[in-house]
């Protein structure tokens, strides 16, 4: 089976300010838990009583493009939404009507549609994957955000 190319990560702007993003669930579905963060001072987190990780993953972004109107280095452990961006899978599903390319509705569309709508009218913003459980302090803290405000939901 061939496989496609890895695309180059996205190149952020120079002056971009770097949001870190993260959801949780507790059950899947379940309570779920978003929350975004600059630093350890300038924070949101919001849940869902019945949700996903991956519904949680995408509100963590929806949330930070939406708040910060700086350019912006979006760094998340959910590849799905990196390589959305990343991979510019949106374009794909804009063109099929908002079906995968398995003819499948996409997922979450509620939150894709506003996520990738201020994404594209934006052209400085850019989506970074870090590994998650990893000992990277900002996602760790993020994460212990959205694990917080699961419990909350």
């Amino acid at each position: 089976m061939a496989r496609h190319p890895r695309p180059d990560p996205m190149v952020a702007p120079t002056d971009a300010l770097s949001v870190f993003t993260d959801g949780a669930c507790s059950g899947n579905p379940g309570p779920g838990g978003w929350a975004w963060a600059t630093d350890r001072t300038t924070f949101a987190s919001g849940s869902e009583a019945v949700s996903t990780n991956q519904r949680m993953e995408i509100r963590a972004a929806l949330e930070a493009v939406t708040a910060l109107s700086a350019p912006l280095l979006v760094v998340s452990d959910s590849t799905y939404v990196v390589h959305c961006f990343r991979d510019r899978w949106w374009e794909g599903w804009l063109r099929r009507g908002w079906l995968t390319s398995g003819r499948k509705p996409v997922a979450n569309r509620d939150l894709w549609e506003p996520l990738i709508a201020l994404a594209a009218d934006r052209d400085d913003i850019a989506f970074h994957w870090v590994k998650g459980h990893s000992g990277h302090e900002m996602n760790d803290f993020v994460d212990r955000l959205a694990v917080a405000a699961s419990k909350d939901a």
